[in-house]
């Protein structure tokens, strides 16, 4: 596992051998993280894995079975009581915000809650609100909708702040505001924690991925960490006429996709598959070899025959 704080230092958050049940089924299963100042950590997993379960307990809105959360050194529930931490949690139906409440308004009665608080003037400059203090959150969009939840968020001053699936139903541009600002929060010397489906956005957003499977934690490392548990890689080229039957017999071919004139082969052996190629019949052009995604080491770590 990764422990990207320094030695002699607390990290901002340290999760041990953390887990929760629910009777007989272990939806959290002994996880281990620490998570230091300045890093942003993509919490990816397929559905069920237990992402939300494990930021639930972050956040002391669900009790561990065994196994313990600290934030800087504290228990959830005392660092929440003291600001340390902010969420930006899914919504379901609807903004999550008080209707008729003005954005300038409602920042200002979050921000009075806390004991240090950052000023209402800077949450509003930070999140780019300024100009939108005076309008009804009914009157939002939905990218300025998820830009009031993040200033929130940011309303105690938080060490840690917790984000699951922070930009569902945002198009490109609210997306690409969403983690300017994020970014510039991370680069304080806070850190973030955020669960996503999105795996371009991990790679964009996040200096560390955590892969969950299962309950546990199967990978913990940057985006080429994770890349490189996956041994399958590329080989792409432009074929008129292929034989999908000579190229899936290729040596260490694991997977052929073709389509407007272009395949591409998943092999776990790029060396064998590229020289039996040029042994074959295919005629072909523009031969490529890249290494996998995230997206093929995410689906590979997570497969449901994987044995852990």
């Amino acid at each position: 596992m990764t422990e990207n704080s320094e030695p002699g230092l607390v990290p901002v958050l340290a999760l041990r051998g953390l887990r929760r049940s629910y009777g007989r089924i272990e939806a959290v299963a002994g996880v281990d993280l620490r998570v230091g100042a300045g890093e942003t950590l993509a919490l990816l997993g397929p559905n069920g894995a237990g992402k939300s379960t494990t930021l639930a307990m972050v956040l002391g809105l669900l009790a561990s079975s065994s196994g313990e959360v600290r934030v800087l050194g504290r228990s959830a529930h005392r660092a929440i009581a003291d600001g340390l931490v902010g969420a930006l949690l899914q919504s379901g139906a609807g903004s999550g915000l008080p209707p008729g409440t003005r954005v300038g308004e409602l920042i200002r009665f979050v921000a009075s809650l806390y004991r240090n608080p950052l000023s209402p003037a800077a949450v509003l400059d930070r999140t780019g609100l300024a100009a939108l203090a005076g309008r009804k959150v009914d009157r939002l969009s939905g990218g300025e909708l998820q830009r009031v939840r993040f200033a929130l968020a940011i309303c105690p001053d938080p060490r840690l702040l917790i984000l699951d699936e922070p930009t569902v139903g945002l198009d490109v541009p609210a997306r690409r505001a969403f983690w300017q600002a994020v970014g510039a929060f991370t680069a304080e010397g806070r850190a973030v924690v955020f669960a996503t489906h999105y795996l371009a956005e991990a790679e964009e957003a996040a200096t560390r991925v955590a892969v969950m499977h299962e309950g546990r934690i199967v990978a913990d490392g940057s985006v080429s960490d994770i890349r490189r548990t996956v041994a399958v890689k590329r080989v792409r080229f432009r074929a008129g006429q292929a034989d999908a039957a000579v190229l899936a017999s290729l040596p260490a071919v694991q997977r052929v996709e073709s389509g407007g004139g272009v395949v591409t082969l998943e092999s776990r052996d790029a060396d064998a598959t590229v020289r039996a190629l040029y042994q074959s019949s295919v005629g072909f052009s523009d031969l490529e070899v890249t290494a996998a995604g995230l997206e093929e080491a995410f689906l590979a770590l997570t497969r449901e025959d994987t044995i852990r």
